[in-house]
């Protein structure tokens, strides 16, 4: 596992899944969202099919793969009303080692960017809940785009704000679809799956890591 390359200058955090833990709350409320329409709604589906997925894909997913005669856009309104609700009460909780690992980057002068398949609304919450808002020049979310993840344009959009080629930055992400989108950006990315994406296929990552802890251990020690 090789350390940093000296052309790296920037690290493109997802955030869902891997700076902050989320995935186990978007299950529930899928759950609270799916069950008027007598869905009970699997850990098996949701890890192979949801997790990692944009809200409103997820509404398209399940409309269809469960025969429902609502519209997916009415699912993923009711899916993102009952995500603020709960982030207007608290932020999702920090991955262990995530603060840690924002602070060594920042340490280290590596210019840091957020590129999510989530609501913007998430991310400021984190950023002004854990106290590195400062060190996150760039942020791309669901909203900024027209396709979002496995689509590379949030990660070809950061790229380009941040006057970065592929070559100069490198992604961190926890599912099978992030990966993709940022391969697919050229973006070299190693892969920190959660309990949901621990079966996605991550063959594509530059390197696994079990945690951000072992990831910024394997890069950044002496």
């Amino acid at each position: 596992m090789t350390r940093l390359s000296l052309p790296v200058q920037a690290i493109l955090f997802d955030h869902d899944g891997t700076l902050i833990n989320s995935e186990a709350i978007h299950f529930t409320l899928w759950q609270q969202t799916l069950a008027p329409y007598g869905v009970e709604l699997t850990d098996a589906y949701y890890n192979e099919t949801m997790a990692g997925v944009p809200t409103s894909q997820n509404g398209v997913d399940v409309a269809r793969d469960f025969n429902l005669s609502v519209e997916p856009a009415e699912l993923a309104s009711t899916k993102t009303r009952l995500t603020e609700e709960h982030l207007h009460k608290e932020p999702f909780p920090l991955m262990p080692g995530a603060l840690d690992t924002m602070t060594l980057c920042h340490e280290q002068g590596l210019r840091i960017a957020i590129v999510t398949g989530g609501s913007k609304y998430s991310v400021q919450r984190t950023l002004e809940s854990y106290g590195f808002a400062d060190w996150v020049e760039c942020v791309v979310a669901v909203e900024d785009v027209e396709h979002s993840k496995p689509a590379p344009d949030c990660y070809l959009m950061a790229l380009e704000q941040m006057g970065l080629s592929a070559q100069q930055a490198m992604a961190v992400e926890d599912t099978e679809h992030g990966l993709a989108a940022a391969v697919a950006a050229g973006l070299p990315c190693v892969a920190i799956p959660t309990q949901q994406s621990i079966d996605h296929d991550l063959s594509k990552a530059t390197a696994v890591y079990q945690s951000l802890s072992e990831w910024t251990k394997a890069q950044f020690s002496q």
